[in-house]
């Protein structure tokens, strides 16, 4: 299941950031018995790399990816952990 779901952010990410680097990782496995790993909903890690976040600050950037998930934060992510740098910082 989750590698479908990883594949799905992914795609929702790449679409909307144009991001030059991307890694989703999931971390569900850290979070057995957390309420949300027993409702069936990942955790996941996200380390993206896009040009979109120059000069933005971290919450803008936060925002960004949210909105890119959409309603996968509703219905299948639980967590998501973000680290966003812009080309520049990384």
């Amino acid at each position: 299941m989750n590698e479908q779901l990883i594949k799905e952010i992914r795609t929702r990410l790449s679409a909307a950031l144009e991001p030059i680097d991307l890694e989703i990782t999931d971390e569900s496995h850290k979070h057995i018995g957390h309420a949300g790993a027993k409702s069936g909903k990942g955790h996941f890690h996200v380390r993206i790399i896009s040009a979109q976040f120059h000069d933005l600050s971290l919450v803008h950037r936060h925002r960004l990816i949210y909105t890119a998930v959409g309603e996968l934060m509703e219905t299948d992510i639980h967590a998501l952990s973000i680290a966003a740098t812009s080309p520049k910082e990384s």
